[in-house]
C-alpha cells in the first residue's frame, strides 16, 4: 500500500482502514527520481503533493552565494509538500537526496477528500502540523547546540523517525547522506561535521560508514544531542515496533 507508513505510529492521528483506501484511491501516479534532482522548485504552481514511499528527500534554500541549507529532510511515510495544497507554491526547493519514489495526489482529489471526510481533513492538517513541530526543533538544533550536539541530535531524531516507519530496529539504519549533506543540515563546514563523526565513532557513541548508522550507545547519543522525542508525537508503541521485514 502507498500509505502503510502515513502517519504510522503517531500519536492521535492513526488512519481507519477506510480512510487508507480514500487516500489511496486519489494517488494520480507514482514516480521515481534519481538521487540529487529537483522535485519541486520555489516559486512553481502546484497542481499536486507528494507522499515519500522509498528514499530520503530535502526541503532547501540557497544563499546569495549559492551555497544550500537544508531546512527539512524527510523520510518515507512523510507527506513532503502538503503544505503547498493550500499555499499553491512553496517558497524553498524539494529535491531527492537519494534515488526515491513518491506518489502524487492532485490537489482537486484533496478537495473532495478534504470535504467528504472532515476526521482525514484533520489528520491531514496534523502532517502539516508534524512538519511545523520539527522546524521548531531544528531551530533549537541550530541555535543552541555545538558541533557535536547538533549530530547526535539529528541522528536521534532520524533514528526515531525511521523507528516509527519500521525502517529502524533503533540501533541501526541505512541513511544515504554524505559529510556535505550533515554540514548542510547541522550549519557545520564538511570539515568540522568530519571531526565529530571521528570523535563519535571513537567515543564509540556511534558509527556512520557507507551509509550505514550503528549507534553504540544511544543513551550518550540522546544526551550529548540534547534529544526528547516528545515533538514527533509518537505513540507509545512507536519505539518498541519491529522493523519491516527487509529493511
Amino acid at each position: 500500500m502507498f500509505t502503510d507508513r502515513f502517519l504510522r505510529h503517531r500519536r492521535g492521528a492513526k488512519l481507519t482502514a477506510d480512510e487508507r483506501a480514500a487516500l489511496e484511491a486519489s494517488v494520480d501516479e507514482v514516480v521515481t527520481y534519481a538521487p540529487r534532482q529537483i522535485v519541486v522548485k520555489a516559486g512553481e504552481p502546484l497542481d499536486h503533493s507528494t507522499l515519500l514511499l522509498e528514499g530520503i528527500m530535502c526541503r532547501y534554500r540557497d544563499d546569495r552565494r549559492g551555497l544550500r541549507q537544508l531546512v527539512a529532510v524527510h523520510v518515507p511515510g512523510d507527506f513532503v509538500d502538503l503544505h503547498g495544497y493550500p499555499l499553491q507554491t512553496l517558497d524553498h526547493d524539494v529535491a531527492s537526496l537519494t534515488a526515491i519514489t513518491v506518489a502524487t495526489i492532485r490537489h482537486d482529489a484533496l478537495d473532495g477528500l478534504t470535504a467528504e471526510r472532515p476526521e482525514l481533513a484533520r489528520k491531514l492538517w496534523y502532517s502539516t502540523l508534524l512538519d511545523a513541530a520539527i522546524h521548531r526543533a531544528w531551530l533549537f538544533r541550530l541555535g543552541r547546540l555545538d558541533a557535536g550536539g547538533r549530530i547526535a541530535n539529528f541522528l536521534s531524531e532520524t533514528n526515531s523517525r525511521l523507528q516509527a516507519v519500521g525502517l529502524s530496529d533503533g540501533r541501526r539504519f541505512t541513511l544515504g547522506l554524505t559529510q556535505t549533506d550533515l554540514s548542510e543540515i547541522c550549519g557545520l563546514t564538511s570539515v568540522h561535521v568530519n571531526r565529530v563523526m571521528r570523535s563519535l565513532r571513537e567515543e564509540q557513541i556511534v558509527t556512520f560508514r557507507d551509509s550505514l548508522v550503528e549507534i553504540h550507545d544511544l543513551a550518550r547519543l540522546q544526551r550529548q544531542g540534547q534529544f526528547e522525542p516528545d515533538y514527533l508525537y509518537l505513540d507509545a508503541d512507536a519505539l518498541d515496533a519491529p522493523p519491516d521485514i527487509g529493511t
